[in-house]
């Protein structure tokens, strides 16, 4: 189901979402890329009805198609014709002008480019994108295929499906419907020839690898006209599939031997816009416009009679380029958006420029040249195009003699300007002979210095910071991006990454990411511009469903150096300590040693005499001291015995009383 869905988008990418309508080629009708549809005169380029549908934004256009010019009723057979009124041919003029929009809803619109309206809105058949729409030649059916594999059949009065069947078994991605109306050609994968009738399917062909994006029938009668004709058989249609170069043509035959392309035609790109002149005679050549993807056009004139083994190439090739004045000489190719062929079969219709403001212009076929080159000027054409018709303001027109009361305060007069100044600033224009003044002629003519116009040392203001940054970043000019970058100034920073817009934080990112890989001062540097874009810019990165892969790098960056800091922090403690020492023994060394040597000595002989005397005699006097400090040791001690006995009540003077007491 995935893979369906992908190749309808896919198709319907690569269709051009523009039509031409059916009758005299006089609207071109286009959807661009901001959902809205605009409707074109292709006789002046002229901007005829913009519709903006309701739901423009979630359900896009997927698809257009103009209804069919639907013929007058019979004439009776009672008698002549009646005259018509006014109000009847309104009325076939409104069922003419109507526009099928197919939504990526499911849902398809019918616009009135008459009434420049919604006309009606057909829902309930789809529950997927609609990939195209088809009308039919009755006016009042419609055919649509869808992403749900589905075709569904559409009754366009009422506004109700009328049938609903299953058209492959991956996404219906083209659909065409026969000259007689009577079969469908629907395309997937495979191509199937459908019985309107009966809905089974009437012929099978294979042959294209990816999703169809158009289906045409090129032939109404077949080329041999001996067979009867049963409205099918014997016609060929072209078929052009999406991421191919080669558009294949094929024809129904009775015997079911349809398995290949009986031949083909090889453009250089991708198609994306084909119309083609039906043949209704046998010796009549089926003209072929195609337009690419590069915005080339390829025409192809061939007659088709049978088997062609090898591809056809290209009659002719238009493309359209400016001419290279006004100072680039280089010519710039315009992309053709559509071609159309005129009633004449002998001239084209070119779209070319862009979706939301083209060029339409008639060009005359040549293909004796294989290779035609045209010289637009787009920018002068598109200024000479004034669309009055649309505006609906209406500005009164004013003369000398009028008086123009203006609102405000009673008896002030204000100055009215009256159409004459433009008159004025017209004749106040420079000729073309005369030499413009530079600015600094204009600067001194206005008693300005220039000197103090220009910045001190010549570095931008802080509020020219972002707008220098984002032109650096996108002509990737280093000079400016060094210039802005290494600014130290937080402040700066700050303003400078808050001032930016939203698209160039991303390529900011990649190129301080390309910055931190390199010299470390940088590295320094950057990762201030990293912690303000982080900051400032936080809600908007979480938005982005890419952001792991775009700052990948960064990240992987970031996480290398973490994991280097504490064997870095270890060696830096290290070093701070061999530092030290080092610094420590230099300043050991150069502290200068004191001499501790005296200066001056002075020796007297007759002082060490007297000295060595004086010696002599105190170590005498010592000596004698020392013996009477003992014999006074000797006595005390004697004293002390003798107190002792006298206390204790013994003498040594009284030995006889000692025996008579016993």
């Amino acid at each position: 189901m995935a893979a369906a869905a992908c190749g309808g988008e896919a198709a319907a990418a690569a269709r051009a979402l523009c039509a031409f309508s059916p009758r005299d080629r006089r609207f071109f009708a286009i959807s661009g890329s901001d959902g809205r549809l605009r409707v074109w005169e292709t006789a002046n380029s002229r901007l005829q009805h913009e519709y903006v549908p309701s739901a423009h934004l979630s359900a896009a256009c997927t698809c257009l198609a103009w209804a069919p010019p639907g013929g007058r009723p019979p004439p009776s057979k009672d008698g002549p014709q009646r005259k018509k009124r006014k109000s009847e041919v309104a009325e076939v003029d409104k069922q003419l002008d109507i526009l099928a929009i197919g939504t990526a809803v499911g849902s398809i619109l019918l616009y009135s480019t008459v009434k420049g309206e919604l006309q009606s809105k057909l829902d309930g058949g789809h529950d997927n994108r609609v990939n195209c729409v088809r009308w039919h030649q009755d006016n009042c059916c419609l055919y649509s295929c869808s992403e749900d594999k589905h075709i569904v059949e559409w009754n366009a009065q009422t506004c109700k499906v009328k049938c609903k069947w299953k058209g492959d078994n991956s996404s219906v991605t083209s659909l065409c419907i026969s000259p007689d109306g009577k079969m469908l050609l629907s395309a997937g994968r495979t191509i199937k020839l459908w019985d309107l009738e009966t809905k089974e399917v009437y012929r099978h062909f294979t042959g294209h690898a990816t999703s169809v994006s158009s289906l045409m029938f090129t032939t109404v009668k077949p080329m041999n006209e001996n067979k009867p004709f049963d409205g099918i058989t014997g016609l060929y249609f072209l078929s052009g599939a999406i991421h191919d170069r080669l558009l294949s043509v094929w024809q129904i035959r009775s015997d079911r031997k349809e398995k290949n392309a009986v031949m083909s035609f090889t453009v250089t790109d991708e198609p994306t816009f084909i119309d083609l002149t039906v043949s209704e005679v046998k010796e009549e050549p089926v003209k072929l416009a195609v337009v690419c993807r590069d915005g080339q056009l390829y025409l192809f004139e061939h007659i088709l009679n049978g088997y062609c083994k090898k591809p056809l190439t290209s009659n002719c090739t238009i493309q359209i380029a400016t001419p290279g004045n006004d100072g680039d000489s280089t010519p710039k190719p315009v992309p053709i958006l559509a071609a159309a062929f005129c009633t004449d079969k002998q001239s084209l219709l070119l779209v070319y420029g862009n979706t939301l403001q083209p060029i339409i212009e008639k060009v005359s076929l040549n293909t004796t040249e294989s290779h035609v080159c045209l010289i637009r000027d787009i920018q002068k054409v598109l200024s000479l195009k004034t669309d009055v018709g649309l505006t609906k303001v209406k500005t009164p027109v004013v003369n000398s003699d009028t008086k123009v009361l203006v609102p405000g305060i009673p008896g002030h007069s204000t100055a009215v300007k009256t159409p004459s100044s433009g008159k004025e600033k017209k004749k106040n224009k420079r000729k073309p002979g005369e030499t413009e003044e530079s600015i600094e002629e204009r600067l001194e003519a206005l008693d300005i210095d220039v000197s103090k116009v220009k910045t001190p040392g010549g570095l931008p203001q802080t509020d020219s910071f972002a707008v220098l940054l984002v032109q650096g970043l996108e002509s990737n000019d280093a000079e400016i991006l060094n210039r802005v970058l290494n600014t130290r100034k937080e402040s700066v920073i700050k303003n400078t990454v808050a001032r930016m817009p939203i698209h160039a934080v991303i390529p900011l990112l990649h190129e301080l990411t390309k910055r931190l890989q390199g010299n470390p001062y940088s590295a320094s540097l950057m990762v201030r511009w990293l912690k303000s874009v982080f900051t400032l810019h936080a809600s908007y990165l979480s938005t982005l469903p890419d952001l792991i892969p775009q700052l990948g790098m960064l990240y992987q960056l970031m996480e290398s150096r973490v994991k280097t800091l504490q064997k870095l922090s270890r060696l830096h403690g290290r070093l701070f300590i061999l530092v030290t020492q080092v610094a420590a023994s230099e300043t050991a060394q150069d502290v200068t040693e004191v001499n501790q040597t005296a200066k001056l000595v002075y020796e007297d002989e007759s002082s060490e005499e007297e000295g060595s005397d004086d010696e002599m005699i105190a170590d005498k006097d010592s000596d004698e001291n020392w013996d009477e400090d003992e014999e006074k040791e000797e006595q005390s001690d004697e004293q002390d015995m003798t107190v002792e006995k006298e206390i204790n009540g013994d003498s040594d003077l009284e030995p006889e009383n000692e025996s008579e007491e016993e």
